[in-house]
């Protein structure tokens, strides 16, 4: 099953304030096993970062001022994300602003039964517990050491680490892994054609008689002729 795990960085709270997204990060997911396909694009605001925004994602007004505006990077994002399913952290903020700006182009918005909100998860499983990105990635031991400041891709590649953790994905997709291999060496072992028995070779007519000969000039007492003796009793 395909899914993508998003996330966004805006330049405040509130799209209804006039808020904008400046930046959208997105990760293709197939069985809940990151595919390495990805879709990232830095988004000119139009309006002023402001300061306590910039701190969070580090997007300044003018490193932003050359970027595409939302309008030239919507087909790319929407063929991007397909019809599948969205793995969202705290879906209602990212979904608000998504759709704000999909409603400013005259787009239809994206549904909300199309999302998985993993805030929302985590709060079912984890209730009373601190449900961050931050405090799910102590909680299940993946590493945020990049994580620096917030970044959309980075923070989508998070998620699809915490969404496996929350879903039983990740100790899935590994006994999957586990199968698969066993499956390919009983496919291998089926398809090895069997060693040959090795050709067993018998004395040959010379050899026989010389051993004869041995045995009949040492005698009754040959230790040969004790053994000959056994072997017809066996029989």
């Amino acid at each position: 099953m395909r899914e993508i795990a998003l996330d966004t960085e805006t330049t405040g709270l509130d799209p209804g304030q006039g808020h904008r997204i400046v930046e959208i990060g997105a990760v293709e997911i197939v069985n809940q096993i990151a595919t390495g396909a990805t879709f990232h694009k830095l988004i000119n605001p139009e309006r002023e970062v402001p300061e306590d925004a910039v701190r969070i994602h580090g997007h300044s007004t003018e490193s932003l001022r050359d970027q595409p505006l939302f309008a030239a990077v919507v087909e790319e994002l929407l063929a991007f994300l397909g019809d599948d399913r969205l793995v969202i952290h705290n879906a209602e903020f990212d979904l608000r602003f998504l759709n704000a700006e999909l409603a400013a182009l005259g787009r239809p918005p994206l549904p909300t039964e199309r999302v998985v909100d993993t805030l929302a998860l985590a709060r079912r499983k984890h209730p009373g517990a601190p449900n961050s990105l931050d405090a799910l990635c102590d909680r299940y031991r993946i590493d945020r050491t990049r994580r620096v400041r917030h970044g959309a891709l980075l923070d989508a590649e998070i998620l699809v680490e915490i969404y496996g953790e929350l879903t039983g994905g990740r100790q899935r997709s590994l006994s999957f892994a586990a199968d698969e291999g066993r499956g390919r060496a009983a496919g291998a072992a089926a398809g090895r054609r069997p060693r040959p028995a090795p050709a067993v070779r018998g004395p040959s007519e010379g050899e026989t008689r010389a051993h004869r000969a041995l045995v009949d000039a040492l005698g009754e007492a040959a230790i040969w002729l004790r053994y000959a003796n056994a072997e017809g009793e066996k029989g």
